[in-house]
């Protein structure tokens, strides 16, 4: 049995999320089943990280486990033909040691969310931003960002259907930048709860159109009230950008 780590680029669009679902497709079960096709095995695939439904993904990394003999290369072009036409790529394969886990051996994960703030519909994009035609104001929403840096309690910004077994987390990263018409938030921390980037992003949104003081945000934050929460930004604006793990520090 060999353990194959993969880097997965996918178009969140199409999909139930990263992980299987009964309700609709997901990457995950795509890549098994063209695992599957390649090798006769009923593999399983592990990853870094979930994402929710239209969430994409630059860089998610994954393992699965195959007793096939075939090379990392092979694995991968293989793969790649087998899932069309799914909007997925495997982009690196590489064996690991049997201890290395892509979920559980991570150390750090890390987001980009991309808004188009401007008035006129997106074509080439669509599905790929979160548009936004009111003016936003990017460097109050960076200075707002800052307070939601370090050990926090997120329950304010924690999904009601969020399974992790406490909301205290340490955001290592919350910056926000503009080029042109896009504005980027980056975020980066060891894990997240589930929808706490979005729901950060939708208040930082209120905080560039105006509609919030910068001040609102650390004001949310302390309430530790899902009720405080003043907006929450749509899935597909959202990207898995990089996961790390300690070996390739």
């Amino acid at each position: 049995m060999t353990r194959f780590a993969l880097t997965i680029e996918f178009d969140g669009t199409p999909f139930f999320g990263l992980q299987r679902q009964d309700n609709g497709p997901s990457v995950q079960q795509s890549l098994e089943e063209a695992a599957f096709r390649v090798t006769g095995e009923n593999v399983r695939l592990h990853s870094a990280g979930r994402t929710d439904t239209g969430v994409h993904a630059l860089a998610m990394r994954s393992h699965m486990d195959i007793e096939k003999d075939i090379e990392p290369f092979r694995l991968m072009e293989a793969l790649n033909a087998q899932v069309r036409p799914d909007p997925i790529a495997v982009t690196h394969c590489g064996v690991v040691p049997d201890d290395w886990h892509a979920r559980f051996s991570c150390t750090g994960r890390s987001y980009v969310y991309r808004i188009a703030n401007r008035r006129a519909p997106l074509t080439l994009e669509r599905n790929r931003l979160w548009q936004v035609p009111q003016d936003l104001d990017h460097e109050a929403m960076d200075r707002a960002a800052k307070a939601l840096v370090g050990l926090h309690d997120f329950t304010t910004f924690r999904s009601v259907q969020c399974q992790s077994q406490s909301p205290v987390k340490t955001l290592d990263r919350l910056d926000v930048e503009r080029d042109g018409e896009e504005v980027r938030i980056h975020a980066a921390a060891r894990s997240f709860l589930h929808h706490q980037v979005r729901s950060v992003v939708g208040c930082l949104a209120l905080v560039g159109m105006g509609r919030w003081r910068e001040e609102q945000l650390a004001e949310a934050l302390e309430a530790k009230d899902r009720q405080a929460l003043g907006l929450n930004a749509p899935p597909h604006g959202l990207y898995f950008v990089a996961a790390t793990y300690p070996d390739e520090a």
